[in-house]
């Protein structure tokens, strides 16, 4: 049996076609289960985050098994194998391995060493236990990714080479301004309650925002993450609302971060528009009780110059959205009261009043690796939190192109929108809409292949390669192990049996003398087999050394009903060792 790995990632295939092929809970469930029905594959788990979907099988046939998981993938995440298979790529054997780890150490990361892929790589694990899919080479494989990444992160400094999706996702949002100044004394809505939304709420508790409201479809969720940030020991005023209240609580926020599970738009333009265009959003706000924050002006700006004369039809409107093209707020208005949306094919910008449109995933508490993304507050609780509230629901990420830059330095923004959900959370139209400025996964993908690579990343590249060979060593080694033992047990009987018929020969030999001998014929035989099975362990775990088992077998004429019984027995040994996902 072999590893084959049959995925598609942020790196093959635009966002477009990762947001369709997104897997939902219950579909990462009929995947794997379809993938052990299937011939080639013995064993198999799935790796879906907001930038791959991933199947890893254990497979008897390579050919066999790559038109299988294809099959697969394509059957359960709704998009056409023909329309799919340009954007698929796939490894085999060390090659698996070397994929894996990588994406262990955040190589293979959009935000190159980030720290949140090992949470999901452990998820990976332990949905694949739970079903029971996961047999010993995905264990030992996942095991070992997880042990990679931590060993990366610690002896590395690749967590200067990148950070977390959504710092860096705030740091665009920010553009030129540290981010913690940017924040200072926002209100932030977070739409979700799992692991990236929990991610994005720690953030804006740690860099400064005066209160986080917290919607999720479920209340108690969404009521646990709010509690968890007030007890965070950072000041942050913290609230849970209903889902229905998102759209008022719009009116109220300067900063909204949406990472949840859902299969439509969660924002429309429309409710954006409405929102920043309404009285409510012209209205000063109010200071903040829990922080005494000062009321600030509408828009949440210092005060403009005034403001370029309206056009026709849109008197008593906001400066700002009376500034740009009637056309656009027309086109608005009738999408809103026709009850559609303005699709514009994902692309994610900023128009500055006055000008015309222009181009424009959590907690990092990582897993089993106790930090948390805020002072205070202990990790294990905050992604104890995520992993709960997740329950399988699907992540990803959305943010504006590098186009909008040179707009956004004065562009006053009334609203910053980070989507981090896959597929997208919130309407791409909002980028037509004066004082919005909308983050997506696309955009962070453009802003973080122009980040350097830190000199970290060639040490993270060294361990891994050192890891792959040691473990197709490991794999290998182990592979002949049985074998091994079957020969030893062998001779074990053979000795049990001489002894017997000597006794049976010189019955007069007292019990010291009887130990003597039988002692005497055991060290012979392990003399005998010492030098020859550890020589064979060498050669096996050398590539091309797979055939040094079948050549014991056939040398020592072993029964391979034996040697199949201790590999039963092993792997039922490490399952029990390994428990599940750490």
């Amino acid at each position: 049996m072999s590893l084959l790995v049959v995925g598609l990632s942020h790196r093959s295939a635009p966002v477009s076609v990762l947001e369709r092929a997104s897997l939902s809970a219950d579909a990462k469930i009929k995947l794997l289960h379809d993938t052990l029905a299937a011939e080639p594959a013995a064993e198999a788990t799935v790796l879906a985050t907001c930038n791959r979907i991933e199947l890893y099988a254990d497979v008897d046939k390579f050919h066999a098994g790559v038109a299988e998981l294809s099959t697969l993938l394509a059957q359960h995440s709704g998009v056409a194998l023909e329309e799919l298979t340009p954007y698929l790529y796939v490894h085999y054997e060390d090659r698996a391995v070397h994929h894996l780890f990588s994406v262990a150490c955040g190589l293979d990361s959009m935000v190159v060493g980030e720290g949140q892929i090992l949470g999901q790589i452990k998820d990976a694990l332990a949905l694949g236990q739970e079903l029971h899919t996961a047999g010993r080479l995905i264990n030992d494989l996942f095991q070992q990714a997880l042990r990679v990444g931590k060993r990366a992160h610690s002896e590395t400094g690749i967590d200067r080479a990148g950070q977390s999706l959504v710092t860096f996702g705030l740091e665009q949002l920010a553009v030129h301004l540290p981010v913690d100044a940017w924040a200072k004394g926002k209100r932030a809505l977070v739409i979700g309650a799992g692991s990236m939304s929990s991610l994005a709420a720690a953030t804006l508790a740690r860099v400064g925002v005066a209160e986080v409201v917290v919607a999720n479809r479920t209340a108690e969720r969404a009521e646990r993450l709010a509690e968890i940030l007030v007890a965070s020991g950072t000041g942050v005023a913290a609230r849970s609302v209903p889902m229905a209240s998102v759209v008022d609580e719009l009116t109220r926020v300067d900063v909204v971060v949406s990472c949840t599970g859902a299969t439509g738009l969660v924002l429309t333009g429309e409710d954006v528009g409405a929102a920043v265009a309404g009285p409510a959003g012209l209205s000063p706000t109010p200071p903040l009780p829990e922080t005494g924050a000062a009321p600030r002006t509408p828009w949440g700006l210092r005060p403009q110059t005034p403001a370029p004369r309206t056009p026709a039809g849109l008197e008593g409107a906001p400066a700002g959205l009376a500034a740009v093209d009637a056309d656009v707020v027309a086109r608005l208005r009738a999408a809103a009261e026709a009850g559609v949306r303005l699709a514009d094919g994902g692309v994610a910008r900023t128009i500055a009043p006055g000008a015309g449109a222009a181009d424009g995933c959590p907690v990092e508490v990582l897993a089993g690796d106790g930090r948390a993304a805020l002072t205070g507050v202990d990790a294990n609780s905050l992604e104890l939190h995520g992993t709960w509230a997740d329950q399988g629901e699907a992540a990803a990420q959305r943010q504006p192109r590098k186009g909008a830059r040179s707009q956004v330095d004065v562009a006053p923004v009334r609203l910053a929108l980070l989507d981090l959900a896959m597929p997208r959370d919130i309407d791409a139209a909002v980028h037509r809409i004066p004082g919005v400025r909308l983050v997506d996964i696309e955009s962070l993908a453009e802003a973080s292949a122009d980040a350097p690579m830190a000199a970290d990343v060639d040490a993270v590249r060294a361990i891994v390669a050192e890891e792959v060979a040691a473990f197709g060593a490991a794999q290998r080694a182990a592979h002949i192990t049985p074998t091994v033992v079957a020969l030893r047990a062998m001779a074990a009987e053979v000795v049990a049996m001489e002894v017997a018929r000597l006794d049976g020969r010189l019955p007069d030999l007292d019990e010291r003398q009887r130990a003597e001998v039988t002692q005497t014929v055991r060290r012979v035989v392990d003399k005998l087999l010492h030098a020859p099975t550890v020589r064979v362990k060498q050669l096996a775990s050398e590539p091309g050394g797979a055939g040094y088992a079948e050549a014991l077998r056939e040398l020592f004429d072993l029964d391979p009903q034996t040697v199949a019984s201790v590999s039963r027995a092993d792997a039922a040994d490490k399952n029990d060792d390994s428990g599940r996902a750490s």
